[in-house]
């Protein structure tokens, strides 16, 4: 993509703050549990877009003796790894999420969620191959798909690999909230192209 390096300065302006929304979408819709509070980004493509909650220790409590009574039960590890992730603690989102993730590698939204902490330790390309892992799970989970955009564009600087991504997202499920969150990440990385190149986007 020509004058890239500009556009994505543009883009990391523009749509900085849809990408903490679509990383922290991904992981609040993994499991029934409340959405964090979204704040401002502090910086494109890094940081949650959120207050970090407080941890509750009376439920990580819960839940390790619930883990450790049953080593084959990958939910309270799950759990975990969410107390952790929301209390932007990766490190330890990262170690209960590999647990959960050992236990049931088939499970998608599991390894997404592993890959998204791996993204927010500064590990992209342990992220993207932890979300290559989800789609051999699922080819078409389109959180992960989501996410490889996101991560392509922050942590890689692929502006490309993220079209590809999000246009795949499109084209599975276009009236989805992925596919909406899509379609405005498209938008907004089109028109920061235009304006870096005064012409349309390639």
């Amino acid at each position: 993509m020509k004058s890239e390096s500009i556009a994505f300065a543009i883009a990391g302006i523009v749509f900085g703050g849809l990408a903490g929304y679509m990383i922290r979408y991904t992981l609040d819709t993994t499991s029934p549990r409340p959405a964090a509070p979204v704040t401002q980004t502090a910086s494109a493509g890094q940081g949650s877009g959120r207050q970090a909650a407080l941890l509750d220790e009376a439920k990580v409590k819960a839940y390790e003796s619930m883990a450790e009574r049953e080593p084959s039960n990958s939910r309270p590890r799950v759990e975990l790894g969410n107390l952790y992730f929301d209390a932007e603690r990766y490190d330890e989102a990262i170690k209960w999420y590999r647990e959960a993730h050992m236990i049931n590698p088939k499970d998608p939204d599991v390894s997404t969620d592993l890959g998204v902490s791996y993204y927010y330790t500064n590990q992209p390309d342990r992220a993207l191959e932890q979300f290559n892992k989800s789609l051999e799970a699922d080819p078409k989970h389109l959180k992960t798909i989501l996410n490889i955009g996101v991560v392509k564009a922050f942590g890689k600087q692929d502006l490309e690999g993220a079209e590809a991504a999000w246009q795949q997202v499109i084209q599975l499920a276009p009236d989805s909230p992925e596919g909406q969150s899509a379609k405005r990440a498209l938008e907004s990385l089109r028109a920061a192209h235009t304006g870096a190149t005064g012409k349309p986007g390639a």
